[in-house]
């Protein structure tokens, strides 16, 4: 009896699919034009976890997080700014977690790059 194939390893480095490109709604943007581009590498079969590689222009938007987002910032300089006043700058190298239910801005001060995933 042969057994099914095992699922494959995916490896974000590796060539993905084309990025899609996109801007925040204009309603939610407060400076420059935050172009920003996402190559999702895998999808879960229910949909709720996704992994891939995003890009992001200089400038910043108010964001709504409702899912959970793992980030390792590959690229740039981010900074955080949450609607209790918190703020949280972030390096090439460094890695956090924008929890569901956050609310603020996302500022980017150098074109950035990351690996993320998500849950929803």
């Amino acid at each position: 009896m042969t057994q099914p194939p095992f699922p494959a390893i995916v490896a974000l480095a590796d060539a993905g699919a084309e990025p899609e490109t996109y801007r925040p709604p204009a309603d939610r943007i407060l400076s420059g034009d935050p172009v920003q581009s996402v190559s999702n590498r895998f999808s879960s079969a229910d949909g709720r976890f996704n992994c891939g590689v995003w890009t992001g222009a200089v400038g910043s938007w108010r964001v709504v997080f409702t899912e959970n987002e793992f980030c390792q910032l590959l690229e740039g300089v981010v900074v955080v700014k949450g609607d209790d006043g918190s703020e949280r700058r972030f390096t090439a190298g460094e890695a956090f977690v924008m929890p569901a239910g956050f609310t603020g801005v996302w500022e980017i001060l150098e074109p950035a790059r990351k690996y993320y995933a998500v849950y929803e």
